[in-house]
């Protein structure tokens, strides 16, 4: 495939890309070849205007349509084959299995929202009428979801396609009927631009206004602006810091109009390790716990990055297993060098705080790559150092020592807003479980009992979510058939006749 290193303008590559920019091959450090435009604010505009009118259209296409959409969508990004992979593992340094499954949840997340349309599935509900009800009779009433509008997406950094150009954000708002303007990440561009060829494919095959879908690239902050801030846009998706997010929420609220603005934002997925487990096998849960740490080199939005337990005599145990695995573990690639700047520079600054105790690190090795870190402290310590309580974007875990189960519960309370927490326990620990779910049920959108936080089941019972800042709305999921209703509103129809009905509220 040819990169044009343009940007994606309602089916016209727009843009000069020789003054542009460059993405970084993750593992050299080195500037890849491909350049590419930063969109200008007249094709930004003309993107989402182009957006808006071909709403008309698009959301009054039928449900078996939007299906047939999004599943060509996906046959055209399996048909990119070595070429999106190769450029992909380049950009991001992940490896070739991790795009290659990638790339299949990608493809499954549209079919699942393909499924979900042509079965049916987002039906209205039905009050019929009673015209003998007293004492004034009940009228027929009907509840429906209309599209939001233009959506704009924001790539993730760490999902090149599944959080990314066609990722969820993406397929939801196309399934709820929404045109979408996708700002793509500057870390992978070229990636992003394979993917918009694909998805413009599609609309040319599924003979779709072009208007539905504009990829927009660029590393000027006024791109993100411009788009939030856009009166035509009526809701945005956003994965990424809780910095630029905040700002791109604070703009939002100052519009005429605000809009929903689902932004995921950071996690530190607590892991509650009990009694029970500690006796039954403290070496085998510390091992695996830095397994789930290291998968992407602790880039994954549910890495599990505070680990919390009563402290017995197994605990040495736990930990002195855990140091080990941590100092066997090899410096890995990130994801971009500024994303390892960071990682290093919040790991350095956790060694000069006051009651924290570095464990281990992992091996030493390129300087751009990240070598992983394991801390401890304890309640008091963790209650007045802030920077403790924030996600550290990589293969870094904090221990907090806890003296009983009054002191887990405080800790708890202490949490901010997680998208997971995990219990690790036996039949022995069931009552202190109750009590420890019970309070972090309120601070997750996801609890998992003896199970590892990575990895997101694609389902219809998924949350993906949790209350802030692991997303800004705790209502809703960016995974999973519910993530479409963020880009649906209800709407009653009463006592409409059936040629005045959307289809799927028909009697």
């Amino acid at each position: 495939m040819t990169i044009t290193g343009k940007n994606l303008i309602a089916g016209e590559w727009s843009g000069e890309s020789e003054n542009g920019f460059s993405a970084i091959d993750a593992k050299t450090n080195e500037v890849l070849k491909e350049t590419f435009a930063d969109a200008t604010t007249e094709e930004i505009e003309r993107a989402v205007v182009r957006a808006n009118q071909a709403f008309i259209s698009y959301s009054q296409l039928s449900a078996i349509k939007r299906a047939t959409f999004l599943r060509t969508i996906g046959e055209q990004i399996i048909a990119l084959g070595d070429d999106l992979v190769t450029m992909a593992c380049a950009e991001t340094g992940l490896p070739e299995m991790r795009i290659q499954g990638e790339r299949g949840r990608t493809v499954g997340q549209l079919g699942l929202f393909a499924n979900l349309l042509e079965n049916g599935e987002y039906q209205g509900v039905f009050d019929q009428a009673d015209e003998n009800r007293q004492p004034l009779p009940k009228p027929d009433t009907r509840l429906g979801y209309l599209p939001l509008g233009v959506v704009g997406v924001f790539a993730a950094s760490n999902f090149p396609l599944a959080f990314s150009t066609a990722g969820g954000d993406t397929a939801s708002a196309l399934a709820a009927g929404c045109p979408v303007v996708m700002k793509a990440h500057a870390a992978h561009p070229g990636t992003a631009e394979l993917v918009a060829q694909a998805i413009s494919k599609a609309i040319e095959l599924c003979d779709i206004d072009a208007g539905v879908f504009s990829l927009i690239q660029g590393k000027n902050y006024a791109i993100s602006s411009q788009i939030v801030t856009h009166p035509l846009v009526k809701a945005v998706g956003f994965t990424g810091s809780e910095r630029v997010g905040m700002i791109l929420q604070k703009q939002i609220n100052e519009r005429a109009e605000p809009i929903p603005f689902y932004g995921e934002l950071g996690s530190v997925n607590p892991q509650f390790i009990m009694a029970g487990k500690l006796t039954e096998d403290a070496s085998g849960i510390a091992q695996n716990l830095v397994a789930s740490l290291m998968m992407g080199q602790g880039q994954f939005c549910t890495s599990p990055g505070v680990w919390a337990y009563v402290e017995d005599e197994n605990t040495a145990e736990f930990e002195s297993s855990a140091t080990e695995a941590i100092s066997q573990t090899q410096a890995g690639v990130m994801l971009t060098p500024a994303i390892a700047a960071t990682y290093t520079s919040a790991v350095e600054h956790w060694q000069t705080l006051s009651g924290v105790e570095l464990l281990a690190q992992g091996q030493s090795g390129v300087e751009h790559f990240g070598r992983a870190a394991l801390f401890a402290t304890d309640l008091s310590t963790f209650k007045t150092t802030p920077a403790l309580h924030e996600e550290v974007f990589g293969s870094c875990a904090l221990i907090v020592r806890l003296k009983n189960l009054a002191e887990m519960c405080e800790f708890i309370s202490l949490l901010k807003g997680n998208l997971t927490a995990s219990i690790h326990a036996t039949d022995s620990d069931l009552d202190n479980s109750r009590s420890i779910a019970t309070l972090i049920a309120h601070k997750v959108g996801r609890l998992i009992y003896n199970q590892m936080p990575t990895g997101v089941e694609v389902c219809a019972s998924m949350n993906h979510g949790g209350p802030f800042p692991a997303s800004t709305d705790l209502r809703t999921t960016s995974v999973g058939s519910e993530a479409i209703k963020r880009f649906q509103r209800p709407i009653c129809y009463q006592n409409m006749p059936n040629e005045l009905l959307p289809k799927l509220l028909c009697s």
